[in-house]
């Protein structure tokens, strides 16, 4: 890989993570949710700064090439995302589901 490209990517991946920090201090992105970004930010700027990492990763999974290993890693972490936010989805629908029955019984204890 050309070293202008991986500087590029390096400096994109450290705004990135830089925003995604200043979200969390700024309670504005819960810690939980952002832990996968930031682990994900963190492998890539690994994978950028020691580009020979994928392809020997490739090699030992039998991967037959290196992009192939990318889009593999691509489709577990968008499987891990769907489910963190599938487990939130559901938590809040159980919670609001609760509050919801909690209140008709608070109006009906008030008449």
């Amino acid at each position: 890989m050309n070293i202008r490209i991986q500087i590029i990517i390096g400096i994109a991946v450290i705004l990135a993570l830089c925003v995604i920090i200043n979200m969390i201090r700024n309670k504005r992105l819960e810690l939980r949710y952002a832990l996968a970004w930031l682990i994900v930010g963190g492998g890539i700027f690994i994978l950028d700064c020691f580009p020979q990492l994928i392809t020997w990763m490739a090699r030992k999974l039998g991967i037959a090439s290196p992009i192939n290993m990318l889009f593999f890693l691509g489709f577990c972490f968008s499987l891990m995302i769907i489910f963190v936010l599938t487990v939130a989805v559901s938590r809040a629908s159980i919670r609001i589901k609760e509050l919801a029955q909690e209140l008709a019984l608070y109006e009906k204890g008030k008449k």
